[in-house]
């Protein structure tokens, strides 16, 4: 039976000393994949590597025989939508963060999303006093790009990031204003702040619900092309090119914006892009019998488009994967295909999802792991996704080959609207460790 820890500051000083022997160290940030083993004291890392394989440790330490599972940097999840404050009956801070520990996610960002919209100083400060005071493992906050949401009027952004705030995003909505964009990218470089952006152009998307194309066309739903993504994020790249500005997509869903991304890293703009676990696990057929909890946002595409995905991120041309855990309740999925709110769960499967790529071949684990936590990390500038000493004590303890069935009714989240329903995966977290003390523990019972 699992456990889980509790709510308490993240001090450093706080932890007991903590080793890992016998266990897969990866971590990208070094490109280390080694047998060996790991000590954390005062909620830092203090000792790694292939010595410490059988310890020995300080007298006190608490010690876990890996039996060669694998350690890792702690996930770092960049698109994380939570209910709180507004819709609290959907998903709390509290009840995201017990499915993040479980899926082995250190810290989660939340987006800004909430009713009201994350758009002042006074909310980004609730925020972090809530997550201090409710979550079990850390929380940043992406605060809105512009005031509401509404997309018209730009927030303070240096205020902002001074108050915490990690990234400025207009959350699940494009800010279809050229104009605001250039502004909102030349005045967030002058604050080194990044701006994180849903490229779907609204009036191209229109009323479709799922991928355009011979699949729509049989389940007589409306379709959204792939050039509402490809011609929303040209825009934004050329806009890039004006201001100088650092700019991520949030989320590609189409094969053919990889064209476009690859030119403008060519041209060494400050750009990057992220990519959800479901359009690297999941395509258009799975929405088979009008599966609502398959409605999503960018939608799932063809097979064609997947395989591309996987082997951009494979490259590393896609920078960051993500859950985009999006709670919605019974009664905004509860409706016809076409009636039902987008998103679904997915902080607890994000890590055993993405583990299909490493077991198909396609990815490697060192390249997963780096896609999860430390790129994230660095784009964020966090002081996360690293194994080595002296870095905070994040980290995911995982088996990368336990089976097991996910049943929705077990997931942490308040909202059990999962893509992954019934999906046999293939590895779990077995502990997660926040400042070098465990907050969720598969075996703990």
């Amino acid at each position: 039976m699992p456990v889980w820890g509790s709510p308490e500051p993240f001090e450093r000083q706080s932890a007991a000393p903590l080793g890992f022997r016998n266990v897969r160290l990866i971590d990208p940030s070094t490109g280390r994949d080694e047998i060996g083993g790991l000590l954390a004291t005062g909620g830092v890392i203090a000792d790694v590597g292939p010595h410490l394989t059988w310890g020995p440790f300080p007298d006190g330490t608490e010690v876990i025989d890996g039996g060669g599972c694998v350690l890792a940097p702690g996930l770092v999840d960049m698109r994380v939508f939570t209910g709180e404050p507004g819709y609290e009956h959907r998903e709390t801070i509290a009840t995201a963060s017990r499915a993040a520990a479980a899926g082995g996610v250190t810290t989660m960002v939340c987006m800004p999303d909430t009713e009201p919209a994350i758009d002042d100083v006074a909310l980004v400060d609730y925020v972090q006093r809530l997550a201090r005071d409710t979550a079990i493992v850390r929380v940043r906050p992406m605060a809105a790009l512009t005031k509401g949401l509404a997309g018209v009027e730009m927030t303070e952004i240096g205020l902002l990031s001074q108050a915490g705030a990690v990234a400025f995003t207009n959350g699940r909505k494009a800010l279809t204003s050229a104009r605001l964009m250039r502004r909102a990218l030349t005045y967030a470089r002058d604050f080194g702040a990044l701006i994180v952006h849903h490229v779907e152009d609204p009036d191209l998307a229109g009323d479709g619900v799922m991928n355009e194309g011979e699949t729509a066309a049989r389940l007589g739903l409306r379709g959204i092309p792939a050039e509402a993504e490809t011609i929303m994020l040209s825009r934004d790249l050329q806009l890039v090119g004006l201001s100088g500005g650092r700019y991520h997509a949030a989320q590609l869903s189409a094969a053919a914006s990889l064209d476009h991304l690859r030119r403008a890293r060519a041209q060494g703009l400050p750009v990057t892009a992220g990519v959800s676990i479901n359009n690297l696990t999941l395509n258009e057929i799975d929405v088979g019998a009008y599966r609502t909890f398959f409605k999503l946002s960018p939608p799932l595409r063809s097979e064609d488009d997947r395989r591309a995905l996987v082997a951009a991120v494979a490259e590393g041309l896609i920078d960051v994967i993500v859950s985009s855990h999006d709670p919605q309740d019974v009664e905004t999925k509860r409706h016809p295909f076409a009636e039902c709110e987008d998103g679904a769960i997915g902080l607890e499967t994000l890590l055993a999802a993405a583990l299909r790529l490493y077991h198909s071949g396609d990815v490697t684990l060192l390249r997963l792991i780096d896609a999860l936590s430390s790129r994230p990390a660095a784009i964020l500038g966090l002081d996360a996704g690293s194994l080595e000493p002296g870095h905070p004590a994040d980290l995911v303890f995982f088996d990368p080959n336990l089976p097991w069935v996910v049943d929705a009714t077990l997931l942490s989240s308040r909202s059990k609207n999962t893509a992954f329903e019934n999906a046999r995966l293939q590895g779990r977290v077995l502990r997660t460790v926040v400042a070098g003390r465990t907050v969720y523990d598969y075996a703990g019972g």
